[in-house]
């Protein structure tokens, strides 16, 4: 018989490590599975607090995607931020912006090695809403941004 692992929050912390400078994908889910992002409003609330933490230097978005019920963000991380503090501080600040509980505990998250390129990671990670047939083209969709667009 076969034994299954479950996997839980505190698992995706396991082997994580946080270095300044060092790009990183992180993919949060919302709680439930809740597509809170569905409306347009609040998906804008969670690309504005991304922006803010570009602007405060936290980091350095490449790019990201805003699903209906899930984001993923690529970026560098800042000089003086820590990984985990940085998506904890998005993540709660957006949730406090919509008044509402939204995030799942924890995050995944990547580390980018130096031999990997980028933009076609990037391409692939706003391809999201066409894999998921939301949109037929990206141009239909709202919630996402590239540096290279």
């Amino acid at each position: 018989m076969k034994t299954f692992t479950r996997y839980h929050t505190s698992n995706l912390r396991k082997g994580r490590f946080s270095e300044p400078g060092r790009a990183y994908v992180i993919t949060a889910i919302c709680r439930n599975r809740y597509p809170h992002f569905k409306d347009f409003y609040t998906a804008r609330i969670l690309i504005n607090v991304l922006r803010t933490s570009d602007f405060l230097g936290k980091t350095n978005t490449f790019c990201f995607v805003v699903m209906p019920d899930h984001l993923h963000w690529l970026f560098v991380l800042g000089d003086s931020s820590d990984l985990s503090q940085t998506v904890h501080a998005v993540k709660s600040i957006s949730s406090r912006r919509m008044g509402n509980s939204l995030w799942q505990r924890g995050f995944h998250d990547h580390a980018i090695r130096d031999e990997e390129d980028i933009k076609p990671l990037a391409r692939y990670i706003v391809a999201n809403p066409l894999r998921a047939g939301i949109v037929h083209s990206l141009r239909d969709y709202s919630h996402w941004d590239a540096a290279w667009i």
